[in-house]
Parts: C-alpha cells; sequence; structure tokens
C-alpha cells in the first residue's frame, strides 16, 4: 500500500498515458466545460473521492489526464496489484497509486490496516479515486457497484474523522475499443492475458493498429456523503442494518448518475441497428432511415449525446461512422457489390460490437420493458381493467428479473418512470390496451423506436439457455456453476445453428454468470429433489417472455422493412389491396 508523490512521477505519469491514448484516440479529450467548472468549486471545498466506470484499460490513464491537464490535482488512486509490475509499480507509486489484493476477506489484519489507511487519508482531506466497479465491465453495461473501499471511506465519515465526502461520479467511455475482441474470447470462456510487461507492450502497440475516435470524460453532479448517511454522530454509526442499506444506496446513486451522464455515440447507434438486422446487409442509406426513430427518441428525451451523433442525420455521417467500424478489425464487413456497398455484422462478430450496443441500452430500457409487458398484458388476461393490473405486474416482474444487469430506481419511482413512458404512446393507451380486439401492433407502432427484440432480447435468452440446463441437471446436490456455463455455451451454439435464438449475443459466459445468479435469487439452485421442476417452471417464464418478444419483433421488423425499403413495404401493400 505504500505511496506518496514525487514531482517528476506526477508529471511523468499523466504525459506516458497521453502518449498511450493518442496513438489511437482524438488528442482531445470531449469534457463538458461547465463540468470542470462545478467540480473546480466542489474540490475546493471538500475532500473528493472519484468514482469512474471501467471499461478499458485506458480508464484510469485518460481520467488522470484529464485532472492534470485542466489543473487539477492527482488523487491517490486504487488500483489491483497485478498492475504493479516492472517498473511500473515503483513509478506509479510515486504519482500516488496506491496498489491492494484483489481480494482480502479472509485477511482480518490486511482489511483493518486498509481500513484505517483510508481513514487517516481521509481525515488529513486527500482525495482518492477508484472504480466504482471494481473490475473492467466486459459487456459494455455498466456492472453492480462494489462497496469495500466506499464502506471504510463511510466508516472514517460516520466516526468524525472528516465533515464531508464528496462522491464525484466519472464517466468514461471511447467510441472504439481495441479490447472488444479481448471481452468477446472472455465470453466465450477464454482467460484473461495476465499482466507484465510483455503484455503492456502490446497493450500499447494495439493502439496505434488503427483510429478509435474519441474518449469522453463526464463529471456529473456529486452525492454528499453527509446527505446521504446523516450527521457522523447520527443513528447510522451504531446501526449495522441500516448503515449497510444507506451504503448499498448510496453506491447505487453514484452509478445512476455516471450511467446517465455516458453520451450516446453514432458507434453504439449504427451498431444497434446493424445488430437488429442480424447479419442482413444494408446500404448506407438504409441504415440511415432506419436509426432516424433512434435518433429522435435520444432528442425527444434529452439523454446525453456526443456531438458527432447529428453527423448520422446525413448519409455522409452514417458512412464516415461505418467505414471506421469496419476498418482494421472492426466488428462491420464491407460488402462491394455490383451495384451497392453494403454493410453488416456477422455472426462471429456479433459479441464484440454487443459491446458498443449495450452502452445504448439504458436509455432504452423502460421503453422495451413497456413494449413485452403490453404484449404479455394482451396474451394473459381478457379485454377489460384485468389487463392492466396484467400490465403493472409485468411491469414489476421484467424488473425483477433484469435486476441484476441494470440499474433501476426504487419501486415507486421507477413506476412513475413507466408511467410517463406509456404517455409516449398516447393518452388513451389504457383504454386501447383493454379493448376487446386490441391492437397490439397499433400500440407498439405509436411508440417508435421498437426497442425490446435488439434492447432485452439477448439477456432474456441467455437465461433461458441457462434455465434449460438446469432443468436437465439430475443431481439434488450443489450446482457446479462451471459446468452449467460450459454446457450452456455448447447448447446456445446448438440453438444458434437451429435459429431458436436471433444471434450470437446470448452465448455468453458473461449473461451466464449472471442468470446463474438471477437462478439463484429466484430460489431455481436451491438443493432438493424438485429443483428440475423449478427450473422448468423458471424456463416456461422465460419461454413466454421469449414468444413476446417475437411478437415485437415482427412489428419492429415490418417497420424496419417500410423505412430502409420503402418500395417494398408499399408493393406488399398493393398486393394485400389488389388480393
Amino acid at each position: 500500500m505504500a505511496t506518496g508523490w514525487g514531482r517528476a512521477a506526477v508529471d511523468l505519469v499523466p504525459r506516458l498515458n497521453r502518449l498511450i491514448f493518442e496513438r489511437g484516440f482524438d488528442k482531445l479529450i470531449d469534457v463538458d466545460p461547465g463540468e470542470l467548472r462545478r467540480l473546480r468549486e466542489t474540490t475546493s471545498t471538500k475532500p473528493v473521492i472519484f468514482l469512474w466506470s471501467h471499461r478499458s484499460n485506458l480508464d484510469s490513464g485518460v481520467f488522470l489526464v484529464t485532472l492534470h491537464e485542466n489543473g487539477f490535482p492527482l488523487p491517490h488512486l486504487f488500483a489491483g496489484i497485478n498492475m504493479s509490475f516492472g517498473p511500473m509499480g515503483l513509478i506509479l507509486r510515486r504519482a500516488g497509486f496506491i496498489f491492494i489484493r484483489r481480494s482480502f476477506g479472509d485477511d482480518p489484519l490486511y482489511k483493518y490496516v486498509l481500513r484505517e489507511f483510508i481513514g487517516y487519508l481521509s481525515e488529513k482531506r486527500f482525495n482518492l479515486s477508484w472504480s466504482i466497479e471494481g473490475t473492467r465491465s466486459r459487456t459494455g453495461k455498466m456492472l453492480p457497484p462494489k462497496l469495500g473501499l466506499l464502506s471504510y471511506s463511510a466508516d472514517a465519515y460516520l466516526q468524525g474523522r472528516t465533515d464531508d465526502v464528496a462522491l464525484q461520479p466519472v464517466s468514461i467511455s471511447f467510441d472504439q475499443l481495441h479490447e472488444i475482441t479481448e471481452y468477446a474470447d472472455y465470453a466465450r470462456g477464454g482467460k484473461k492475458a495476465a499482466e507484465g510487461m510483455s503484455w503492456l507492450y502490446n497493450f500499447v502497440k494495439a493502439q496505434g493498429e488503427r483510429h478509435y475516435g474519441k474518449a469522453y470524460v463526464r463529471f456529473p453532479e456529486p452525492v454528499s456523503m453527509r446527505e446521504l448517511l446523516g450527521p457522523p454522530d447520527g443513528h447510522l454509526a451504531n446501526d449495522s442494518a441500516e448503515h449497510r442499506l444507506a451504503l448499498q444506496k448510496m453506491a447505487f446513486e453514484v452509478a445512476w448518475r455516471i450511467n446517465e451522464a455516458m453520451p450516446v455515440t453514432p458507434t453504439a447507434v449504427v451498431t444497434t441497428i446493424l445488430l437488429a438486422a442480424q447479419g442482413v446487409g444494408l446500404t448506407s442509406e438504409q441504415i440511415g432511415r432506419g436509426i432516424q426513430d433512434v435518433l429522435d427518441y435520444c432528442h425527444r428525451m434529452g439523454v446525453p449525446q456526443a456531438a458527432s451523433l447529428a453527423s448520422l442525420n446525413k448519409v455522409s455521417g452514417v458512412e464516415a461512422t461505418l467505414k471506421s467500424l469496419a476498418s482494421g478489425d472492426g466488428p462491420v464487413t464491407r460488402v462491394d457489390g455490383a451495384r451497392d456497398v453494403v454493410w453488416l455484422i456477422e455472426t462471429k462478430d456479433q459479441l464484440r460490437a454487443t459491446f458498443y450496443r449495450n452502452s445504448l441500452v439504458h436509455v432504452i430500457l423502460l421503453s422495451a420493458i413497456c413494449e413485452i409487458a403490453l404484449v404479455l398484458a394482451a396474451q394473459r388476461s381478457p379485454a377489460g381493467p384485468e389487463r392492466i393490473d396484467t400490465f403493472w405486474q409485468s411491469v414489476d416482474r421484467l424488473r425483477d428479473l433484469l435486476k441484476f444487469e441494470f440499474y433501476f430506481k426504487e419501486k415507486a419511482v421507477y413506476r412513475q418512470r413507466i408511467e410517463a413512458e406509456m404517455d409516449r404512446t398516447g393518452a388513451d393507451w389504457r383504454e386501447r390496451l383493454q379493448a376487446a380486439e386490441v391492437d397490439i401492433s397499433g400500440l407498439l407502432r405509436d411508440r417508435r423506436p421498437v426497442s425490446a427484440p435488439y434492447a432485452l432480447a439477448p439477456f432474456f435468452e441467455a437465461y433461458e439457455i441457462v434455465a434449460d440446463v438446469l432443468a436437465h441437471q439430475e443431481i439434488a446436490g450443489p450446482i457446479d456453476r462451471a459446468a452449467v456455463k460450459k454446457e450452456a455455451l455448447a447448447l446456445g451454439d446448438q440453438w444458434l445453428a437451429q435459429h431458436r435464438i436471433s444471434s450470437a449475443e446470448p452465448v455468453s459466459a458473461l449473461l451466464f454468470e449472471t442468470a446463474l445468479q438471477l437462478a439463484d435469487n429466484q430460489g431455481v439452485l436451491a438443493e432438493g429433489d424438485d429443483r428440475a421442476e423449478r427450473a422448468k417452471a423458471f424456463r416456461a417464464e422465460l419461454h413466454n417472455i421469449h414468444g413476446a418478444i417475437d411478437v415485437i419483433d415482427g412489428v419492429a421488423r415490418q417497420i424496419f422493412i417500410e423505412q430502409a425499403w420503402p418500395e417494398r413495404a408499399a408493393s406488399r401493400a398493393k398486393a394485400v389491396i389488389d388480393g
């Protein structure tokens, strides 16, 4: 844990990091000047803990460069001991890095020393920093927050060693990353390469293989520890259960703000449309028409957007993004046809492209949930008020099933947000849903963009694969999770070949791990002779949701045909009329 400050190292480390990321990215890091002004006020009045999202090994370097070049002092940055190798450990320690073990739950002495060290640093008002997720997200969406270091800093505050701490969320994202190939291999059961000097050489070399676009850093509104935990001498200091609940809410709030601050990029939008096409080649013009609903939704909802997103309103901007994604070892394939150039994401590249699409899913998450709940309500309940009750039951159940994948606000706020999202369908959506001849296609069309098939289908398909594996487990004892994931990968490949799943995206050990976590939470993994029956019931529920998404997919495909191939849609309509 030894650390310190050396003038040479404090200047050297940000400069080295800039040299590394400049090999593949724009020199200018995209930041919000207004957020920097607010951050300056925050750091001048309170000790700050910077908590950042973690999608790449470039994250900490880009973060430190942003602070250093904008005149902020560097914080003490906590990192895994695996990153302290060769001369790097010595240099980074002199730039304020604190290297800690990846796991120390069974070592009470180490835990005590680390807690006291964080308490000392907090008391002396040093700024601190670490990834709130604890490790890199290899799926493109944020992982659940880790509470370890945050709990130690909260302990120091509740002990009165500091009067307040500002928890500063930091969103770090990129147009593209070379690491998506590594992440896809990991999702298929591969192993993470060990860090070392040869690893560092290959990592730096990879940054120069092609241009990856921009890096984006956002500093949303900070979270006051005092406001969320109360005064240091309050009841949380003596109530461990309430303390942990408050700590979880505090970590969630920070993570939520990080997620909400991440700008939507052209890469995310274009890969989303190409993944939705499921391997069908599209021209630049067809993709441009297909993405308009998504762009309109982003503008209407006021979500943060990269300045370059506006370029997608022109075919030239769409084509520039496609060319970038198809360059080098990018996930998009370009086919130079006799008359047109078409673009697609092949099956072998879908897992890699999913990383970019997943950075957008949180934006359309509630919209996708509304779509599924509408179809389930229409399928499960007779006409009348019962359908509205079924809709809200489905909304709550979908939240419960997705709680390990996404961040949700508390149930009351969640329902308010769903209500607002449903109002986008029209003020009469309840009456239309209760009708004897409910027009699901019309309800979904009024909610464009129709998003459930590309936003949530991969998650539910992955869950169903794992549920099927569990339904065939004959043993009543403990579940071998590694064996389940291995079998699920093989079964996923089989289902993909049989077209029982829509793409290669759900065939991922990363999603299967979350599926097992969910199954455990739902009581499916509990030992007992009836476990297979519990797994079958779980599989049946997921299969029904999958069926609802198939209905939505049919409507989405028709909308896309009308947008991308208007002449084909007009021809079909004429044939129906003539017939």
